[in-house]
């Protein structure tokens, strides 16, 4: 196994705990809830194999679900969001391309287009979820406002974490 491995294995824990440990409870007016365990997901770089992508994606979603007592919707969301990644990371393909291994964050591409990359995934995600949640459209509007301030949550969470630990390697 070389490191990128074993880091990615740690990193699958490492989001599954801060995510059931931490974030779990962690709710803005009843409104705004924080699922930073997407990072994960979105982290993995381009070439990953799309299969074992919505494996990884499905194991981590049923364990966020074990946890959280919500019979598959985290699972179902995050193999949502495994299947359609690679679809749109093809779509946003930079002019030169992408290099093998490399991983889609913000430090290897660029703030914007991190924000191009990230923000549909995570809308995705969270539309998903909470829709599948409700399991009907009759609060539509409320379950939307969820979505929309859960997004914009997750993201604020996911690029203050980005700049206060990754910030620092970069000056070492």
């Amino acid at each position: 196994m070389n490191r990128s491995a074993i880091l990615q294995f740690f990193s699958f824990f490492f989001y599954l705990l801060v995510q059931v440990l931490i974030l779990k409870n962690v709710v803005l007016f009843n409104t705004a809830f924080c699922f930073l365990y997407i990072v994960f997901l979105l982290s993995l770089p381009v070439d990953f194999n799309p299969l074992l992508l919505m494996l990884v994606g499905f194991l981590l979603g049923i364990g966020i679900d074990t946890f959280y007592d919500s019979l598959g919707v985290h699972a179902f969301a995050m193999v949502v969001v495994a299947y359609l990644r690679n679809y749109w990371l093809a779509v946003i393909t930079p002019q030169s391309g992408y290099e093998a291994g490399t991983q889609p964050v913000l430090e290897t591409n660029g703030f914007q287009w991190f924000l191009v990359y990230s923000i549909p995934m995570i809308f995705i995600h969270h539309f998903t979820l909470f829709y599948l949640e409700a399991s009907s459209f009759a609060m539509f509007w409320f379950t939307f406002l969820k979505v929309l301030a859960s997004v914009f949550f997750t993201l604020i969470v996911i690029l203050l974490l980005h700049y206060t630990f990754r910030g620092n390697q970069r000056r070492i």
